[in-house]
């Protein structure tokens, strides 16, 4: 039996697809009309060219990728007479988009994925949600851009030059990354920062992977309660959390140099890795308890069954397990450390002065764009450790059957 094919017919051309791209055409051209101190003359040139880009996709359906890589030219090579080539630039970005979603409208892929059976409004509002989502992401992610184009800035400015704007050599430069790594005033936060956090990731982990192992046995009492408070650090605001964990760690450090002699500095770093284990062993409660959710007790009976005892059942059968879940909750763990800053404002002194505290203390007293450049390698390595949990998360679903390997 053949698969069932629905063709999908092409909407009209004049009531559909040329004035939505015209309306996205005229809102390009408000924001580069604002450029020159002309939005409504932009508004209504990007609605004329919009017009233009669906009226060619109507006529030229059958040869798509030449007309669209001609429109992004086209666009490209105004926007250099115009502005030069940053200009050009947005050119190419504008005209992949709006000669993107003119063959989209026109082919009617717009129902591609929508049932045969929706109506034109129900059409609509899947198509608008999946726009919603994608402009929620933007706005989230979009101020990351400017703070890492900003960070190769060949003058210490934090706006953007006309040579950074129109892609000029001269424009850019690395001496803020020199800056952050070749000076004792970023290197010594960097290190305290690896010291620390490391640390407290470990803690977070053992204790946490504990507390969700009993937590996730049945006849624990009370273990709704316990868990909610365990993870009340993850809810209740951080400034909270940190006035709290001053009034315990300040005497607790000053009877450990009063009673045990230790050293002032060895106690600073006690402090602070303490507080930020405590805010780790959340995200590893509620990772390792996500893992257990599909675990099966069967393998724990039949290890005690052929003599095995807790511990050595714990890591020849639980831990391979879980351990996708464990590492992921470690990785949130060492983020967390790593990038917090209230806490240690509080907890810590100078001596444990950590790279978000060199940032906080360097916007405050002193402008400086190597605090850019120190934004963007945490932004680089934030993102490097979020895509290892995500591989790690779909890792933990194939082993548990969660999904197709």
């Amino acid at each position: 039996m053949s698969d069932l094919k629905v063709s999908i017919p092409r909407p009209p051309l004049t009531n559909f697809t040329l004035p939505l791209t015209a309306v996205l055409g005229a809102m390009f051209g408000f924001v580069a009309g604002n450029v020159y101190g002309q939005p409504w003359i932009g508004a209504l040139g990007g609605a004329v060219v919009g017009a233009v880009m669906a009226f060619v996709a109507h006529s030229m359906s059958d040869r798509r990728t030449a007309t669209r890589w001609g429109t992004i030219a086209v666009l490209a090579i105004a926007g250099l007479l115009a502005g030069g080539l940053g200009a050009a630039v947005s050119g190419v970005i504008i005209g992949a988009v709006m000669s993107w979603f003119a063959y989209w409208l026109d082919s009617g892929a717009y129902r591609k994925n929508v049932p045969i059976y929706y109506t034109a409004g129900q059409t609509l509002w899947y198509n608008s949600f999946l726009f919603i989502c994608g402009l929620v992401f933007f706005f989230l992610i979009a101020p990351l851009f400017p703070v890492m184009w900003l960070s190769f800035n060949a003058e210490d400015f934090f706006t953007f030059t006309p040579e950074m704007l129109n892609f000029q050599a001269e424009g850019y430069s690395l001496k803020h990354y020199r800056n952050f790594l070749g000076t004792e005033e970023w290197m010594t936060p960097l290190k305290n920062s690896l010291i620390i956090a490391p640390f407290a990731t470990f803690i977070s982990v053992s204790l946490g992977t504990l507390a969700a192992i009993g937590l996730s046995q049945s006849h624990v009492p009370g273990r709704q309660a316990i868990m909610a408070i365990l993870i009340s650090p993850m809810i209740v605001p951080l400034i909270i959390s940190a006035t709290g964990m001053f009034f315990f760690y300040a005497p607790l450090g000053n009877w450990l140099e009063a009673n045990l002699n230790l050293d002032q500095k060895l106690v600073g770093y006690m402090k602070v890795i303490l507080a930020h284990a405590a805010l780790g062993v959340p995200f590893v409660i509620i990772t390792v308890t996500a893992t257990l959710v599909g675990f099966d007790r069967s393998l724990t009976r039949a290890a005690a069954n052929m003599g095995a005892d807790p511990i050595t059942t714990f890591f020849r059968v639980q831990m391979p397990l879980i351990l996708p879940g464990v590492i992921s909750g470690g990785l949130f763990a060492f983020i967390t450390s790593f990038d917090e800053v209230v806490v240690v404002l509080f907890v810590g002194s100078a001596q444990q002065q950590t790279l978000p505290w060199q940032m906080f203390t360097g916007l405050r007293e002193q402008i400086s764009p190597t605090i850019l450049a120190a934004a963007t390698i945490l932004v680089t390595v934030s993102i490097l450790l979020l895509t290892a949990v995500e591989l790690l998360r779909r890792r933990s679903e194939r082993l548990r059957g969660l999904s197709p390997g």
